[in-house]
């Protein structure tokens, strides 16, 4: 299958989706490397959390909630980070075809188009530019995406990463970092036979739901065949780093070696005692460690939890998403609010602003 554009991982990970789409969603392709997945959204799954934790605090929500959720497509998928263009396609002819295809929906959205990512190539960047161009001329509504958190892999070693920290916050992770000295680490590749057995898979999955279950949005629960299906493909350049207190699995994190990135993608925990341990913060630097050692540019840590990651040392690079909405009285209504929708921007311009005091 054609990679095409705005690729920062394998597109095997694609190629996986589309087999195993995650709970609830049907996933296919519009084009070649146009891909795109139907659910029914709830359309406060992205609003601020102050604001979506008032609105389901109000009387009698649990019974109202279904007029919140809109029959979607969104053009992209949720695997990867971007959404993938096909190559040698004008913006005219991409937003024609997914315009012609979006009268079965209440919504259609161009999902997590990148806004000069130094992730991507100047041709990649371009592409997007001219596809968000195009939709807002074609009367897409343009929403701000979510923070995109990297690392440059630019310094020289750990102690050389974490002198560039606040001292409170060195201080900080050097005494979480202190739990590595009980855990042990392993680094298995994809596709290994240790991946193989059911039992192996059923640990791994049941870690994944754990994260899943205790995180504020539920969105695409990916399911066992999925994790099955990357787990044992050994042609993904895909790494699984798992920590180990004695015989107890403490947790893992999938991630993977694509060009100069290394990006992380999933996540299992092993609650309490992935916290007892310091796990998220810990797997940070084993990451980076990791990326330096393989001569990497950067290290990808994904969307969730900007805060901490800035904390970490991480920068950001933003998207943007664009709404095609079929009916005109919900139309108005985005459109006046849409800013509620546009958590991480607000956030990153609060950090800013912090900043500049």
């Amino acid at each position: 299958m054609d990679n095409g554009l705005n690729h920062v991982e394998p597109n095997r990970l694609v190629d996986a989706f589309l087999k195993h789409p995650p709970q609830d969603f049907q996933a296919s392709t519009l084009h070649s490397s146009l891909y795109y997945f139907v659910t029914n959204f709830n359309l406060l799954t992205t609003l601020d959390a102050p604001v979506r934790q008032k609105i389901e605090s109000l009387v009698g929500y649990r019974y109202w909630k279904k007029i919140v959720h809109f029959p979607t497509r969104f053009i992209g998928t949720t695997v990867t980070e971007y959404t993938p263009l096909p190559k040698n396609i004008s913006s005219e002819t991409l937003i024609n075809t997914i315009k012609k295809n979006s009268h079965e929906h209440s919504l259609t959205i161009i999902k997590d188009l990148p806004l000069s990512s130094p992730l991507l190539t100047q041709e990649e960047n371009t592409a997007s530019a001219a596809l968000i161009a195009q939709a807002k001329k074609a009367g897409f509504l343009a929403v701000e995406g979510q923070a995109l958190a990297y690392v440059d892999i630019d310094f020289n070693d750990r102690d050389d990463y974490l002198s560039r920290l606040s001292k409170s916050r060195r201080k900080n992770l050097k005494r979480k970092l202190r739990s590595l000295d009980e855990l042990k680490v392993e680094v298995h590749h994809t596709g290994e036979h240790y991946f193989s057995g059911a039992n192996r898979l059923e640990q791994l999955y049941a870690l994944y739901l754990a994260v899943y279950e205790q995180s504020e949005i539920h969105f695409d629960l990916l399911s066992k065949a999925f994790f099955q299906e990357i787990l044992q493909d050994s042609q993904s350049n895909g790494r699984v780093f798992m920590y180990w207190k004695d015989d107890i699995l403490v947790g893992y994190n999938i991630c993977y070696v694509y060009e100069d990135k290394l990006v992380d993608k999933y996540i299992g925990l092993n609650y309490p005692l992935a916290l007892d341990y310091n796990l998220y913060f810990i797997s940070w630097f084993v990451n980076l460690d990791y990326a330096k050692s393989q001569h990497l540019k950067y290290y990808v840590a994904g969307w969730t939890d900007p805060d901490v990651k800035a904390q970490l040392g991480a920068k950001f690079t933003f998207t943007q998403h664009l709404v095609w909405v079929k009916s005109p009285l919900l139309r108005f209504i985005l459109k006046r609010f849409r800013h509620l929708f546009e958590a991480d921007a607000h956030w990153h311009q609060q950090q800013e602003e912090k900043t500049a005091k």
